[in-house]
């Protein structure tokens, strides 16, 4: 069986690359990147030589390298992780992620229906629902209709649209999964939580946007891999997902978590202007997932733990990540 996994050497698909190449003897795994900013193939260092992973570098929007892809490989399953991600950037330059958010989702959809793939999983987010209220007892199902309030988020619901229509139209087996707010190994250091732990390791101010009361539903990557896998081989046709770890905390909380975890002061917290169109709160309501047998595993207590020791223990790889190029976005970024 062979499984291609689109944005396999970023950070959630990275995770799930291995997580599949290590549980699947049986499956060939072909993970296909294109090695923007946020990829890097040193996660699979020690699954690189084994027979059944195999890598592809490619440009999802290209729709002849895609189309010539397919045909040759004749792939059974596809996992479309490949994505622009970052809320920031997007309100930047947002034609770039409707260039490979919704362009790219919309050629490996005509490339799998060209050559009839058992199923392709389309992996989303909780953004496009849009944002709930400070409500504890409001979450996002399936059936909330899709509000997204950043060029991000429109990016990712306009492609989840795409895919549903090809199910509805070509009859093209899909599932979509909205996952909340990842966290664990090889996060990219732009995001929050690693953001966090690499300024606090070097003495550097944290910026938080606005009052930093904003609150996010955290969910570790490996319960996320365990979804996903459950979801590709048992979810049903045209159904939709949502994978969420009951870990809400606001993101003044997980900073002060981080900070306390480490030793440090919060004297290293600076408050900067807010985010544009920053949402105020997601959570998820997991119900139907784990209706079909998933269940998170990790409290935000023990894997924000064991996230820490990560990064402490693999400081090399975010070094080299936070030099150059990154540094110079980060003082654009946030002007501290």
């Amino acid at each position: 069986m062979k499984i291609l996994v689109t944005g396999g050497a970023g950070f959630i698909g990275g995770n799930f690359v291995k997580y599949m190449v290590n549980k699947y003897s049986d499956y060939d795994i072909y993970n296909l990147d294109l090695l923007t900013y946020a990829g890097d193939l040193t996660k699979h260092q020690d699954i690189s030589t084994k027979k059944n992973y195999h890598f592809v570098k490619a440009d999802i929007a290209d729709h002849e390298a895609i189309t010539t892809l397919f045909d040759k490989e004749k792939f059974d399953f596809v996992v479309h992780f490949a994505a622009e991600s970052h809320v920031d950037r997007s309100i930047a330059d947002p034609g770039v992620f409707i260039r490979t958010n919704v362009l790219g989702t919309q050629i490996l959809l005509d490339a799998a229906k060209k050559i009839g793939v058992t199923k392709f999983v389309h992996v989303s987010t909780d953004e496009v629902y849009g944002e709930l209220d400070f409500d504890t007892t409001s979450f996002f199902t399936e059936g909330t209709p899709l509000q997204p309030n950043s060029p991000y988020s429109a990016s990712k619901a306009s492609s989840d649209l795409l895919v549903r229509s090809y199910h509805e139209t070509y009859g093209l087996p899909v599932n979509i999964t909205r996952c909340s707010n990842n966290y664990g190994p090889y996060h990219f250091p732009e995001k929050l939580i690693p953001l966090t732990i690499s300024r606090v390791l070097s003495d550097q101010k944290i910026p938080v946007y606005g009052d930093g009361k904003n609150v996010r539903d955290w969910l570790h990557v490996f319960d996320h891999c365990t979804a996903i896998d459950l979801v590709m081989h048992k979810g049903v046709n045209g159904e939709v997902y949502n994978v969420g770890g009951h870990n809400e905390r606001t993101n003044l909380e997980v900073v002060t978590t981080i900070i306390k975890a480490l030793g440090k002061s919060e004297n290293l917290i600076e408050f900067v202007e807010d985010r544009l169109g920053h949402d105020k709160r997601y959570a998820i309501d997991p119900t139907k997932i784990e209706k079909l047998g998933w269940k998170s595993t990790y409290t935000f207590e023990t894997g924000i733990v064991q996230t820490i020791q990560w990064y402490l223990e693999n400081k090399e790889w975010w070094q080299q990540i936070i030099s150059g190029e990154y540094q110079k976005y980060f003082e654009n970024q946030y002007s501290i």
